[in-house]
């Protein structure tokens, strides 16, 4: 069961969709003010010496719309995380009528989530809460609701947009779920029954495995518990917990750093590079291989998924490295192994999407990475030139003059990251502050300097394609932390760590144990979904094992890196072989080597804490 390629930036073609025009403007205008807000407030105290007032917490609330008009067009362009198993079976009754059951369910579970969202409103609609600049609360959070009744009736449309023909056949899945949208109404006068509960499970679990969305089966899962465990009122917990992600300070960077990686992804960035790292590396025996690697991995911290880096530069890589005489068979493993490299250095998404639910901090989180992150390219660089030796690879004389020509083309481009690190580790802005003032580099630079990007033609295209992967993040987000709060009701981390604190005596067996469960649930679900599910989980195992929270953070995240690789399902591998048209036994061979070299370099990341903790301690100096 494998997850789609969200990653993918996807052609501008969710403008041609029914009613997002709308949402493309608005969302285009809330990024940018998004942008401006914590830029702004970074250069005023800066110059001024004072922030601007009320900056940081209108930008938290804006990513909650931002990210509820990217779920609307995640919806129309139907690039919601979730399996995509129905790609397994044929077209034909069969997989239209399980297709229809999916969209049926996932517009069910957005009418219950519109009412909880109502009790929520209706609760805060009498306070005198404010945002900022006299705006009310309950303002903000009608986003949730409209949202959730936008996303149900675009979901129950869809139910009929399965079949090739229409006719009476497409009418029909939509009916049933305009239907089924104000029958779990009555589901707020229900008394949850045992029976009861249990179907709302088990349709939930088979609407997931048919390819609803992940949020879809979050939040289903949640409101059946919290409706078992308190009633139809305690539902409400679902839509609270994610209106809470609003406090959380560094939110922000997630819609910032993706739009500053996508608006790099959509320019010329993966040419700049690749000329810029031939012209450093190309001299050495293996050169164009460390070219690859270090692209790749460049490529992957600007993005944060390794989805964009095999279907951006992968094409640009391979026919490079076979020119070379490098074998195929390597060639393709390396570009397929490379994909995922990079995930741990700052501007990474997902780093700070663990450091978000898992409570850590950003900042020694992106420290702590720079050598378990070395290490890892350092491994597949290093078997790439003892092959290119071995195949007799030609190696370019080094020519200072192209060289610097080339490293001085891809200037811009190389110094996102170096902004990010710079104005954070120096103590200039704050994580949300460098993730604005990168986004804003990144725009500036594009329509500037190189103008690949057209400011009214090309530009709300690029951003509304961040605003998709942000609206799927952010709704996976917190619909997860929905589930979260139940498990604490429940107590259920508490259990897990009595449980494993007993029978798991050794820190280190604990590691190896985990090594093996996120590298086996990490090839299976997307790397967002595995972060949200299994990081609070995992981070009070760490603390009971007396792990530190920052090693336990890297471990966890180069071994969701490793699980791209891991067959049958590593989403690597069904990109590879999607994206160069190779079978997949193939592509497993191929990348088999790799897999076992990053193997073990998470080992050594795992069992060598000092590459992690001794940097943090280092800098803390």
């Amino acid at each position: 069961m494998q997850p789609p390629v969200t990653t993918e930036i996807p052609p501008d073609h969710v403008s041609a969709k029914p009613g997002t025009r709308l949402e493309r403007g608005l969302v285009t205008v809330l990024l940018l003010a998004m942008i401006a807000l914590p830029a702004a407030s970074a250069l005023a105290r800066r110059f001024l010496g004072r922030d601007l007032p009320g900056a940081s917490v209108l930008a938290q609330h804006i990513t909650l719309w931002v990210g509820f008009i990217g779920a609307l067009l995640a919806t129309a362009s139907e690039r919601h995380l979730g399996l995509s198993t129905l790609g397994m079976l044929p077209d034909g009754p069969p997989r239209r009528a399980l297709h229809a059951f999916g969209q049926i369910a996932s517009a069910a579970a957005c009418a219950l989530l519109v009412w909880a969202s109502l009790r929520l409103v209706e609760v805060e609609w009498g306070s005198e809460g404010e945002v900022a600049f006299g705006i009310p609360v309950a303002w903000s959070q009608l986003v949730m609701p409209v949202g959730f009744a936008v996303m149900a009736l675009r979901f129950a449309w869809m139910a009929g947009a399965c079949p090739l023909k229409r006719g009476l056949w497409c009418w029909v899945p939509r009916a049933l779920a305009l239907a089924a949208i104000p029958a779990v109404f009555l589901l707020g006068r229900a008394t949850p029954t045992p029976a009861l509960v249990t179907v709302l499970l088990l349709v939930t679990l088979a609407a997931f495995l048919v390819g609803a969305p992940v949020f879809v089966a979050m939040s289903g899962v949640a409101m059946a518990l919290f409706f078992r465990d308190g009633g139809a009122s305690a539902i409400a917990a679902v839509p609270t917990a994610t209106f809470n992600l609003v406090s959380s300070s560094t939110l922000p960077a997630i819609p910032l750093l993706t739009v500053a990686g996508y608006v790099l992804a959509e320019a010329g960035a993966a040419r700049r590079l690749v000329r810029a790292y031939k012209g450093m590396f190309g001299w050495m025996p293996g050169g164009v291989a460390v070219m690859a690697t270090m692209v790749c991995a460049v490529f992957t911290t600007f993005t944060g998924a390794s989805g964009v880096t095999i279907l951006a530069v992968g094409g640009l890589l391979l026919p490079a490295l076979i020119e070379d005489r490098y074998p195929e068979g390597f060639s393709l493993g390396l570009v397929t192994a490379s994909g995922s490299l990079g995930l741990l250095f700052p501007p990474s998404l997902p780093v700070i999407l663990y450091a978000v639910v898992a409570g850590a901090a950003i900042d020694q989180l992106f420290i702590g990475g720079l050598l378990p992150g070395l290490l890892m390219i350092l491994l597949v660089a290093g078997y790439g030139v003892w092959t290119g030796v071995r195949a007799g690879a030609p190696h370019q004389p080094f020519e200072p003059r192209e060289a610097w020509r080339a490293l001085w083309a891809a200037k811009w481009d190389l110094g996102l990251p170096l902004l990010v690190v710079v104005s954070v580790g120096g103590g200039y802005a704050t994580v949300v502050e460098a993730s604005a003032l990168a986004a804003a580099y990144s725009i500036l630079v594009e329509l500037v300097i190189f103008r690949e990007i057209k400011p009214f033609r090309d530009l709300p295209g690029v951003l509304s394609s961040a605003a998709t992967l942000v609206g799927s993040v952010v709704l996976l987000l917190g619909t997860a932390l929905g589930v979260t709060s139940w498990f604490v009701d429940a107590e259920i981390p508490t259990r897990l760590v009595e449980w494993m604190t007993t029978h798991v005596q050794s820190p280190a067996l604990f590691l190896l144990m985990l090594n093996a469960v996120l590298l086996v649930l990490g090839s299976v679900l997307e790397i967002y979904s595995a972060i949200v599910v299994l990081a609070p989980l995992v981070a009070p195992l760490g603390r009971a094992y007396g792990i530190e929270p920052i090693h336990l953070g890297v471990v966890f995240l180069a071994n969701l890196e490793l699980g791209f690789l891991f067959p049958p399902m590593g989403l690597n591998l069904f990109l590879s072989a999607q994206r160069f048209h190779k079978p997949l036994p193939q592509v497993y061979r191929n990348a088999f080597p790799f897999l076992l070299i990053m193997t073990a370099g998470v080992l050594a990341i795992t069992y060598l804490p000092i590459l992690t903790t001794g940097v943090v301690q280092l800098f803390a100096r």
